[in-house]
């Protein structure tokens, strides 16, 4: 089936089975017995479900098209979120330009869309617990992943905690190296096979400091984290520069600063209006109409 074309990975999959050896067909059975929680699985976790390796599993997913595991599952997710088809969000050398334009926004649409099965409610309040205790945060990404921290630290500076963004990796090795029990490193990678960050993380967590990962699910920094939210957002970045996954991660930092927000509650509200009103100066007055 053309990438270009609507379809179904889960009716396509269901529809496989005279095609799938035996092996095959248990990771298909595993799979249909709950999509939903197969899209939480990592290629380990559905090979041991299944009680197949990890090559079976992988050679199975190449029968549907997709490159690799990881774009198996979000075309896995795609097929429970609403319907929404499934889009590669490769750009080809000869797309024109209402190509490749629909190609970007459709691929953002269906992976933020996806996201939310990816995106625990335990995790999600076990994260904001430890922003909530930290006494210090450090928001560190390089690349395209340090103007993420950056808009991480524009978020969570209003709500009265202590936060810096860094990317440049040596302060980042030295706050690491300077961190006390009471402070919290955010580190964002898409890949997370980026080697400073996890050296940083390393660093930061042998001076018994939280240090929470924004990154691929099983990378090294997941790994080397005291707690990982980790995502599966099917992107080439070794060919392309970030583009969904950098929008998943921006996503992901609202929810944290939404949920950090109302547990803050009524009190943070003086605060944010103080900082509201320092801008009123800095901006020339509404049209009429309101814009």
């Amino acid at each position: 089936m053309s990438e270009t074309q609507d379809s179904n990975l889960l009716h396509e999959i269901g529809s496989a089975s005279r095609r799938l050896t035996k092996s095959e067909r248990r990771i298909v059975d595993a799979i249909l017995d709950d999509p939903r929680a197969a899209t939480r699985l990592s290629i380990a976790a559905l090979a041991e479900l299944a009680e197949v390796s990890e090559p079976t599993v992988n050679r199975f997913c190449r029968k549907f098209e997709p490159r690799g595991y990881p774009e198996f599952k979000l075309r896995l997710a795609q097929s429970l979120v609403l319907g929404l088809p499934y889009v590669s969000s490769s750009i080809a050398p000869d797309d024109g330009t209402a190509t490749y334009t629909t190609k970007i926004l459709d691929s953002a649409v269906v992976s933020i869309r996806a996201l939310g099965d990816q995106l625990p409610p335990a995790l999600i309040d076990s994260v904001i617990d430890r922003l909530l205790a930290a006494q210090h945060i450090f928001f560190f990404g390089l690349g395209i992943s340090s103007a993420v921290a950056q808009d991480a630290e524009h978020h969570f500076f209003r709500f009265a905690l202590p936060v810096t963004a860094h990317a440049d990796v040596l302060m980042q090795r030295m706050h690491a190296a300077a961190a006390r029990k009471d402070h919290l490193f955010f580190m964002i990678s898409h890949t997370g096979r980026t080697r400073d960050l996890v050296d940083i993380a390393n660093l930061a967590t042998g001076r018994g400091a939280e240090v929470v990962a924004l990154t691929a699910a099983g990378s090294p920094l997941a790994k080397a984290s005291s707690l990982a939210i980790e995502l599966e957002v099917s992107e080439d970045t070794d060919a392309y520069m970030p583009m969904t996954s950098r929008l998943a991660h921006l996503v992901v930092l609202d929810v944290l600063a939404a949920g950090v927000s109302l547990r803050r509650g009524e009190a943070l509200q003086p605060h944010l209006r103080a900082i509201k009103e320092s801008l009123r100066a800095t901006r020339f007055a509404p049209l009429p109409g309101g814009k």
